[in-house]
């Protein structure tokens, strides 16, 4: 029946750890409580946490999960595993498939996809083009998570350039508007004169100086600049730079707060040293920048300017990332490693467990006005991951579930792991071994 008792766990909720239980029946959270619980064990099959730390299931604002058109990179079903088997059991995907999701139908399938094998819960967002904003239009705001803008380089036709398709896009879109922010020119700027120096062969330090600090300063400010104009729901992806930082507020109540932004797990842990060691593969778009962009973003996250933490999960195969700069893509597999590396900043002192639950469960639930998802309360739904917070292990080959097979992670040690993940109450991933007849759902969306 799929009914469970969770007891002796460390609960992680709004901001409060109490050592205590929670019952979950029929794919929804009964009862959760202090202590040992007050209930019938029989009815549920009882897992003893034995102290260790129940968080809500974690949810991924922005993955690029490849399917369709480049799944020799990724599929929704590969990818989903390696989410639930770190914690992350809602995911919202990027439009650059091949074809694009520019239009409603491209959407629809994408939907349907998921239903018959995505492990985790699942939204997608419509990508924009210059051209596209009768169908924007369309979307239905209680089905979909948003449009995507990207307002510097991507594929296809999803630039967009022209300053008269963005105005309208801010002004009509109905759902929230999630922005890739780098200044196309001024990225040709920087290409062209490195290009001059260094030909094909440009070394991969210097990509945060092609795509430069002052690239992502422009393309932010423009969609702060519209999202004010316009009074829309502007959530900007992937900060970067310290300096970005000034165009936000601090605050958490997203009824008022209705321009936010995000940072990503690559953002927050590498810096421009680590280019020596780990090359192409912390190559992403926006660029790995400096110790102090990196460091700025993790205080933005204590002091309420930065809102959610997600992983810009973006995999390639290892010998697409092995080529030279210019044939290299950007981008990387993070979604296994993205819990356990925000842990491992725990460990350092940086944050909080607790703050670590706010950015990535409850704020993008309520940023995105989720419905019934990221928390542990009773009547929301039972997506739950629990962590040993004391248990070693080292990202290697053998343990990555990502269909690419390979983490910008490898090698490193971290201390703690997820041992088990529940969907929608289901018992989705236990200490190695996945449930793969599992499948997530569709989110749903209340109006912010």
């Amino acid at each position: 029946m799929d009914n469970y008792l969770i007891k002796n766990a460390k609960i992680v909720n709004n901001g409060l750890i109490i050592s205590g239980f929670v019952l979950v029946q029929g794919g929804i959270i009964r009862a959760v409580g202090e202590g040992e619980p007050a209930v019938d064990q029989d009815l549920a099959e009882v897992i003893d946490a034995g102290g260790n730390y129940l968080l809500p299931g974690l949810i991924d604002d922005q993955v690029h999960f490849r399917e369709p058109g480049l799944t020799h990179k990724a599929e929704i079903a590969t990818e989903s595993k390696a989410a639930v088997a770190g914690g992350i059991t809602s995911f919202m995907e990027m439009p650059n498939t091949i074809p694009q999701t520019t239009s409603l139908r491209e959407l629809e399938k994408k939907y349907r996809r998921a239903s018959e094998v995505s492990l985790a819960n699942y939204s997608f967002y419509l990508g924009a083009t210059n051209d596209n904003l009768e169908e924007i239009k369309q979307l239905d705001p209680a089905k979909n998570c948003g449009v995507k803008v990207f307002m510097g380089s991507s594929t296809g036709n999803m630039l967009v350039d022209n300053r008269e398709s963005l105005e309208q896009i801010f002004a009509e879109s109905p759902t929230l508007i999630a922005t890739h922010c780098e200044d196309e020119s001024t990225i040709r700027k920087n290409t062209k004169k490195y290009k001059a120096q260094f030909g094909e062969d440009i070394p991969v330090h210097l990509h945060p100086a092609i795509r430069s600090e002052e690239a992502c300063f422009l393309s932010s400010s423009l969609a702060v600049e519209l999202a004010k104009k316009h009074n829309s729901r502007l959530h900007v992806l992937h900060l970067s730079t310290a300096r970005e930082l000034e165009l936000f507020e601090q605050g958490t109540d997203f009824q008022k707060k209705r321009i936010t932004a995000e940072a990503c797990i690559h953002h927050l842990w590498f810096h421009d040293g680590d280019y020596e060691r780990k090359g192409s593969l912390i190559k992403w778009n926006p660029a790995v920048k400096t110790v102090h962009d990196r460091d700025s973003l993790v205080a933005a996250l204590l002091n309420d300017k930065l809102d959610v933490v997600a992983t810009d999960h973006a995999p390639h195969t290892i010998e697409e990332k092995q080529s030279k700069y210019f044939k290299s893509p950007s981008g990387g597999p993070l979604v296994q490693h993205a819990l356990v590396a925000m842990l491992e900043l725990v460990h350092h002192g940086k944050i909080t467990v607790e703050k670590v639950v706010e950015k990535m469960c409850h704020a993008p639930a309520r940023l995105f006005g989720i419905k019934e998802r990221g928390f542990i309360a009773p009547g929301y739904k039972a997506d739950l991951t629990l962590v040993d917070m004391n248990q070693e292990w080292s990202v290697a080959h053998q343990n990555i579930y990502y269909k690419c097979g390979w983490s910008p992670f490898e090698g490193e040690t971290f201390h703690s792991k997820v041992t088990h993940t529940w969907v929608n109450g289901k018992l989705v991933y236990m200490n190695g071994m996945f449930n793969e007849m599992v499948r997530g759902e569709r989110l749903e969306f209340e109006s912010v």
